[in-house]
């Protein structure tokens, strides 16, 4: 697992591939807000899914430093994305979901004929993989 400093609205891309599997996941804060992406390498539309993770002009702390992360299942089917060490996103790759803390409305449709709509809505058991016992 790579760390990344960062600064919430202040460009930043994070990319991480899935250690086994056709699939990557991205982060990246283009200075109003930070989205989390899945992606399918293998497939001609590669994004599959994105989630908002925060807007910059709300954050809580946005001069301050953070760590980022971006964390893989052992078996490549799951990943979330880290902020201080805590899941602030993540992809179920095997159920074709993502998940958010963030309640911020999302308009990305894209091509999702092979991963279904959601609502994003969080749920401790997308990162129970993790071993955290308690996530913020």
């Amino acid at each position: 697992m790579a760390q990344q400093s960062f600064q919430p609205g202040r460009n930043v891309f994070v990319v991480n591939d899935s250690p086994c599997g056709p699939y990557s996941a991205f982060f990246d804060d283009d200075g109003e807000a930070g989205y989390f992406y899945a992606v399918d390498l293998t497939s001609d539309n590669l994004i599959l899914d994105v989630v908002p993770v925060y807007e910059a002009a709300s954050a809580s702390a946005p001069n301050r430093e953070s760590s980022l992360s971006i964390v893989w299942s052992a078996d490549g089917q799951k990943c979330a994305l880290l902020i201080d060490g805590l899941p602030q996103a993540a992809f179920d790759f095997a159920a074709r979901r993502g998940f958010t803390r963030t309640r911020v409305p999302m308009t990305f449709r894209g091509d999702r004929s092979s991963w279904p709509n959601s609502d994003h809505r969080w749920s401790d058991t997308a990162v129970a993989w993790l071993g955290i016992r308690r996530s913020a």
